[in-house]
């Protein structure tokens, strides 16, 4: 049974979400011990990857969707080849409890050499001719092991789901099965005991608690925890879990109490992408989420950040924030649908599923000769997930202030409070945040 621990942020992650996991992860093993794995549920977005570079660090690793796949319950089974003495054979299968894997000289899978494939080679060998019966076990041994493999065995590829091909495992006679490589290459063997009650994803959501934001198959996983600083709309769980919501402008912050509570001091590179996550949620500590808990932490993490020798030691907090901002504004270096999906969250208020994306820009203006593609890019978005309507909230990180452009918005939303523009964007001035600013407006119009 897999014994790591996936620290993961939320679809669509942008660089609080990638910090977290990575600063939770790594809190995790020096405190704990435990062997914490960084995830991610979806793309790097530009500004992320400008700070990882920068930092000289790894994303972490891809995870979209937690539901067990074969490589979790297979055995990677020592093997023989076709046209070797059915001696190895037997030498493989008393060391791995009666199976033997038998493979083609390329790599793919011939058979299985079992004790049922055994009994059926020497009924055939033997029979009912009396002369026959006086061959000796040696002799027998020397046969080719292709002719005592079971070449009825199902196949099925490492990186499937189980779940997708349980009817197919429930009607196979055998109790073992092939697992391969995308080119068909021998990886393991899985017995079907192990399919039907496969170990878990263990997780631990960061940055999100709502079920529909977070890796795909989440009621398939084991939930340990959650750390985020979001509205409430978790998952329900078998059993309880740590669960923390706290009132703060980034996870990050969070994450960097914690670190300073173990008596620990994170790693430059580490600090400085927490740093960029913390700086990046609000907007350098001018949103109104932003509170004297945030404050604190990016001091603290950039005394960590910037210690004398580090990649960061000439940089301040303004001056880190700025570039920071500016990897991640602008719409002319991404294509529509990027700018649409890559800040995204979907939410449900009333009878409404939507979603809102947020999109930075240095100057509003740049906004004007893009409205045509971005709404395009919106509608189509919102039709491939059957979406009741979609925002997108493109804000100035100088002026601090957003125009919204809004897709198939019910009659309500025209209450809120922002005057529209010729173009057809309303002009929301002084808001930035989507989760403090914006999102309450919107579900008090809807859920009246």
């Amino acid at each position: 049974m897999p014994s790591a621990v996936y620290v993961i942020g939320h679809v669509n992650p942008d660089t609080d979400s990638i910090a977290s996991a990575l600063g939770y992860a790594w809190l995790l093993r020096e405190r704990d011990g435990l062997d914490a794995v960084p995830a991610r549920a979806g793309a790097i977005n530009p500004q992320t990857s400008w700070v990882l570079k920068r930092l000289g660090l790894d994303a972490p690793i891809l995870l979209t969707d937690a539901s067990p796949k074969f490589e979790t319950v297979m055995r990677r089974l020592d093997t023989t080849t076709v046209d070797r003495p059915l001696s190895e054979a037997w030498a493989i299968a008393s060391r791995t409890g009666g199976i033997a894997p038998v493979l083609n000289k390329d790599g793919s899978p011939y058979g299985l050499v079992t004790g049922r494939s055994l009994f059926s080679f020497l009924s055939q060998l033997v029979g009912p001719h009396p002369g026959r019966q006086e061959i000796t076990i040696n002799q027998i041994l020397e046969f080719p092991c292709e002719r005592a493999a079971d070449t009825n065995i199902a196949r099925f590829q490492a990186s499937a789901r189980i779940r997708d091909a349980l009817h197919r495992i429930l009607r196979e006679e055998g109790d073992e099965f092939w697992v391969l490589d995308e080119a068909g290459r021998y990886v393991g063997i899985c017995r079907q005991r192990d399919l039907l009650n496969p170990p878990r994803l263990k997780l631990i959501l960061v940055d999100h608690n709502e079920a529909h934001q977070a890796i795909s198959s989440l009621e398939e996983a084991e939930l340990i925890e959650i750390l985020d600083h979001h509205r409430l709309g978790n998952p329900s769980t078998h059993t309880p879990i740590r669960f923390t919501v706290d009132v703060v402008g980034s996870t990050s912050t969070l994450i960097s109490e914690r670190i300073e509570d173990a008596g620990l001091s994170a790693p430059p590179a580490l600090a400085g992408i927490m740093l960029a996550g913390l700086l990046s949620d609000t907007l350098i500590l001018s949103s109104p989420t932003t509170t004297e808990r945030d404050r604190r932490a990016a001091n603290r993490l950039a005394r960590w950040a910037f210690a004398p020798g580090s990649i960061l030691e000439t940089e301040t907090i303004r001056s880190f924030g700025e570039k920071v901002l500016s990897a991640g504004a602008g719409l002319g270096a991404r294509s529509p649908s990027e700018v649409v999906t890559s800040d995204m969250k979907i939410y449900s208020a009333g009878p409404y599923q939507f979603a809102i994306s947020q999109a930075e820009v240095s100057d509003l203006y740049e906004l004007t000769e893009h409205i045509d593609a971005l709404q395009a890019a919106l509608e189509k978005f919102r039709e491939s997930r059957g979406l009741d309507f979609a925002v997108l909230m493109v804000t100035d990180v100088v002026s601090s202030s957003s125009r919204l452009l809004l897709n198939n918005a019910p009659m309500v939303l025209d209450e809120l409070p922002y005057p529209r523009q010729p173009d057809g964007t309303l002009l929301a001035e002084g808001v930035v945040s989507r989760k403090k600013q914006l999102l309450p407006v919107v579900l008090g119009l809807l859920e009246v």
